[in-house]
């Protein structure tokens, strides 16, 4: 049995005036056919919104690349899940008996979804300055210890304007195997640059030149 919504309703710092919004976004597609799908599409629009918002706002000198890495960093699945699991939303979710037995109310995906379908339902019941107001109180800590736009970037990229700054040719990558299962493959990529070598391996080719580019930078 599943503890009162007063007290998600606490956890949350929002009463819904309008509680059945927030029994719909906490129903999964696997418990009912009225489910938390179309809130979660509202809700991801939302969040999206307000997080650029914050970002335009906070960081005025950040390139467009930049805010949007700031952006894609915050509305993540990782870190909504994060800030669902905080909250103790599993608690409170509405599975069928699949996603029940399978642990479902522990799943990245289902809480992140979860989430953004309560931003989706505080919004219809109290509009957008409600919406937003949740949205960087639960953000706070992530927004405080938010990375400067530039930590962003990935190595690729950071790799490539430490040699444009250098005036070296930019990276060359190879593949050099791949292997496993074709559901489950691996690849294992050599980068060569400033006369380095480094040599990773991922679940894909972009993984493995990531971190091989990776590598070669904390060789340089």
């Amino acid at each position: 049995m599943n503890p009162p919504l007063s007290r998600l309703s606490a956890a949350l710092g929002y009463t819904f005036r309008q509680p059945e919004l927030l029994e719909e976004a906490l129903t999964h597609r696997s418990a009912s056919p009225h489910n938390n799908e179309r809130l979660e599409f509202l809700g991801d629009a939302l969040l999206n919104l307000i997080v650029a918002e914050y970002v335009f706002q906070h960081y005025p000198k950040a390139s467009e690349g930049e805010l949007s890495r700031l952006r894609s960093s915050l509305v993540k699945g990782e870190t909504l899940a994060e800030l669902a699991r905080g909250l103790r939303v599993g608690d409170w979710l509405r599975l069928g008996l699949g996603e029940l037995k399978s642990g479902g109310f522990r799943r990245e995906s289902i809480l992140s979804d979860t989430l953004e379908a309560i931003f989706g339902a505080v919004y219809l019941d109290s509009g957008l300055d409600a919406c937003r107001d949740l949205v960087l109180r639960l953000y706070q800590d992530c927004l405080t210890r938010l990375a400067d736009a530039s930590d962003l970037k990935d190595p690729k990229t950071r790799l490539q304007e430490c040699l444009q700054a250098r005036q070296q040719p930019l990276p060359i990558y190879n593949v050099l195997e791949i292997g496993g299962e074709p559901h489950a493959q691996s690849f294992t990529v050599e980068c060569t640059a400033a006369e380095l070598r480094a040599v990773a391996a991922g679940s894909s080719r972009r993984k493995a030149e990531q971190e091989a580019a990776r590598r070669l930078l904390e060789q340089m």
